[in-house]
């Protein structure tokens, strides 16, 4: 069960986190114990010995040794170009092989434990009982534990070397045995320095993997970015900031953003905001340097990223953001107020990592609750326009709560759009917004630093009606399937 879980944060940085990221991981292992099983109740039946289940248990040490080497060559082998048939091929180069030697264990032992016939049916419960017992507390520590203590490849090797230790004292004790043991033990340390150390680079200064994400911290060098740093969650770059210039945006959906707050806010005072994702809390240090007056909430759910942000991408710990280490449906679900925030934005949608349960109408209500009549809500999704389906699915959900008018989308570059993998950014809000004046606006500014064009409403609607996108609620929210195809 450690090796299981562990899988999905091995698997996280390459292929992030999904509904086929761990129907693969829960399927190959399931196949692996399962197949284990069988051999293991032949091998037992044939060999009865003590020697059987020693072997077994280093054999299943090495498996373990094997998962950290097996990752880097398997995620860096063209294997498939579809997301499900590479994240199933990936999980059983990994995975099937040490799953196997694991699942023979436990026939082996019941064999070399029974005495008589009679006594098979409470022997095998026994087993297996306690076997299940320990899936329990390994699924409990590992998950609640040891990642966050030990990290990933640390924890698979430490595994490694606990199977090699039981080798020695649940089985037969011999001098050879233990000189055997010893020799592994010998060659596998020098083992760990080289196949089970973090893949790194010299630009990389900070690594954690949390109870959420695989999270790397990494400095931008070279020409005109010798201040800039880049955060990566999972396989996604997150976050790319200036520590020491809160006014300097690298991405451009970041700067969407600026040009659509600066046309909302102008004129208006006490500016109230609520993000749902902190990640490098870029955008919430330009609003707090902005706009003096301004409350700023932030939703980030993983405490570690906020302490990154803290730590390493210019937050002040004087700073007037509060943070909140909470899910933001959550968070929302429990807010008691109404009316209360001028602009929310939404940032937590990776490209294949989705957490489903923010994109569907249920939340957009709760969301629609929380702003203003006048207030807007900003939602930043990855998605390829032209062929993806995930994106016309959101933008047809939120029409459903805010009015087939009231959503809009902003393309980058273009007024007409492009139909790669991009960040797009989807507008709502109660009222709508005036079209003609935030168009306006954006004609005044510079042709050259001029980042956002509204898709006209009509062209708008004709995209959609090609994809017939469905609605998304909390019984039907296929996210994963819907931007499986974004993995070409």
């Amino acid at each position: 069960m450690a090796i299981e879980i562990v899988a999905g944060r091995i698997l996280a940085p390459y292929l992030g986190v999904s509904l086929y990221t761990w129907t693969s991981i829960i399927g190959v292992v399931l196949a692996g114990i399962s197949s284990g099983a069988w051999l293991g109740g032949m091998i037992g039946d044939r060999y009865p010995r003590f020697a059987t289940l020693w072997w077994i248990l280093i054999a299943s040490g090495i498996g373990a040794f094997s998962v950290s080497p097996l990752t880097i060559w398997a995620a860096n082998t063209p294997m498939c170009n579809n997301l499900m048939g590479r994240t199933l091929l990936i999980a059983t180069t990994i995975f099937f092989v040490p799953s196997c030697l694991l699942g023979m264990v436990s026939p082996v032992a019941v064999r070399l434990t029974l005495t008589t016939v009679e006594k098979v049916g409470a022997v095998a419960g026994k087993m297996y009982a306690f076997s299940t017992v320990g899936s329990i507390l390994g699924t409990f520590a590992t998950g609640f534990f040891l990642i966050s203590w030990l990290g990933t490849k640390d924890l698979l090797f430490a595994t490694g070397i606990l199977l090699l230790l039981c080798a020695l004292f649940f089985t037969e004790w011999s001098r050879r045995k233990a000189i055997c043991v010893l020799v592994l033990c010998t060659f596998l340390w020098p083992l760990h320095h080289y196949a089970f150390k973090q893949d790194l680079d010299s630009e990389t200064f900070f690594f954690k993997e949390s109870n959420y994400y695989t999270i790397r911290a990494k400095r931008n060098y070279g020409h005109d970015s010798d201040r800039l740093i880049t955060l990566y969650l999972d396989q996604l770059t997150h976050s790319c900031s200036d520590p020491t210039d809160p006014f300097r945006l690298q991405f451009r959906y970041i700067r969407s953003y600026r040009e659509i707050v600066e046309w909302w806010a102008a004129g208006k005072t006490g500016l109230s905001t609520f993000f749902i994702g902190g990640g490098g809390y870029t955008f919430p240090r330009f609003i707090e340097s902005k706009y003096p007056d301004a409350t700023i909430d932030v939703v980030e759910i993983d405490p570690m990223v906020t302490e990154v942000a803290y730590k390493h991408f210019g937050v002040s710990s004087t700073s007037r953001i509060r943070t909140f280490s909470e899910d933001s449906r959550w968070f929302v679900m429990n807010h008691e107020g109404e009316g209360v925030y001028d602009i929310i934005f939404e940032d937590a949608f990776n490209d294949l990592s989705i957490p489903y349960h923010l994109t569907t109408r249920e939340f957009a209500v709760q969301l629609k609750r929380l702003l203003k009549k006048d207030g807007l809500l900003l939602t930043n999704t990855i998605d390829r326009f032209g062929e993806g389906s995930f994106l016309p699915a959101y933008i047809r959900t939120l029409e459903e709560v805010f009015g087939r008018g009231n959503v809009h989308l902003v393309v980058f570059g273009s007024p007409n759009g492009d139909t790669g993998v991009d960040n797009r950014v989807v507008i709502a809000g109660p009222r709508g917004l005036s079209i003609s004046g935030l168009n306006r606006h954006l004609s005044e500014l510079e042709s050259g630093n001029r980042i956002s064009h509204l898709l006209p409403p009509e062209e708008l609607q004709n995209r959609l009606d090609k994809f017939s996108p469905v609605v998304l609620t909390d019984d039907y929210v296929p996210v994963d399937n819907l931007t499986a195809a974004n993995f070409r």
